[in-house]
């Protein structure tokens, strides 16, 4: 069931510095006797004053960067933060976390404890206190968003549908991890830069074509990149884009349909909601319907 965390212990377990956050914790009473269990997770988009300093952590943690920039330090390492980077931190092992207030870091985290936590994280190359880089960010993304999603939910089985999901996560990191020192190839520093300059301007982005014309790129090119490295194709990740934007405004009883669909660009209100169930599986009133029940 979910955990209701008070203030002061709240303060201590996420950081206030974000812009928004999507955030779950489970009750983490009696999974501590279990082999392993979830503790909690989310997705931080930080402020520019975004800053932890933890000389130690209760839970295992391994936290991922979509973007932005940023510094690390554990255990007395300093390491730059960028998108692609993931690292694990725990028990013992200290941590000093911030973002270059130019271009904000938006990452992802998840906490875990068990006797089996530690294993799983040197059996995968992710020890607490590692540091590595990883290629198709979007499919990591899309790992922890059924995290979020799941863990959210508070059922009975959150703690079993996120558990098989971090292990799955764990494989998937150290399937495309990039060794040491290797730099991305000139077709995946591309990719990064076209996916980067999506999401700054997706809510007024409305086609192949435009992406194409302002990233100054063949739109077949464009194609075959957002295969290769996102697994998918740049207009679907755009659509993806606004569709979770519509999604957070929607939560906002206030918010007209109409109003929502035009501030993701667009003009007509049933190709918005046809879109918006073909991206997220739910009609935008039904979206609404179900974020209004109680878990």
């Amino acid at each position: 069931m979910p955990l209701t965390l008070e203030a002061e212990k709240l303060s201590d377990y996420f950081s206030g510095h974000v812009r928004k956050a999507h955030r779950f914790c489970l009750e983490d009473g009696p999974l501590l006797d279990v082999p392993l269990a979830v503790v909690g997770g989310g997705h931080e988009y930080c402020s520019p004053t975004y800053t932890i300093q933890r000389e130690t952590f209760p839970y295992y943690a391994v936290e991922f960067v979509a973007r932005g920039h940023g510094w690390l330090t554990l255990n007395g390492q300093r390491h730059r933060l960028e998108a692609g980077t993931v690292f694990s931190y725990g028990p013992g092992v200290s941590q000093f976390i911030t973002t270059d207030v130019r271009d904000p870091l938006d990452k992802f985290f998840l906490d875990f404890t068990g006797p089996r936590a530690p294993g799983i994280l040197h059996e995968y190359g992710l020890p607490p206190g590692a540091v590595a880089r990883v290629c198709a960010i979007s499919e990591i993304e899309e790992i922890f968003d059924n995290l979020i999603r799941d863990g959210s939910r508070g059922s009975a089985s959150a703690n079993v549908l996120c558990v098989t999901l971090w292990e799955y996560l764990m494989a998937k990191l150290a399937d495309l991890v990039m060794p040491p020192g290797s730099c991305p190839s000139a077709a995946a520093a591309t990719f990064q830069r076209c996916r980067q300059y999506i999401n700054h301007h997706f809510r007024r982005l409305r086609s192949l074509e435009q992406i194409a014309g302002e990233c100054d790129i063949d739109q077949a090119y464009l194609c075959r990149l957002f295969r290769r490295f996102g697994h998918q194709a740049p207009y679907r990740y755009l659509l993806r884009l606004k569709m979770r934007y519509a999604a957070e405004q929607l939560q906002n009883p206030r918010r007209l349909v109409k109003e929502v669909a035009a501030s993701v660009g667009f003009e007509d209100p049933f190709q918005f909601s046809h879109t918006f169930k073909n991206v997220l599986g739910a009609s935008p009133d039904v979206f609404r319907r179900l974020r209004e029940q109680p878990l």
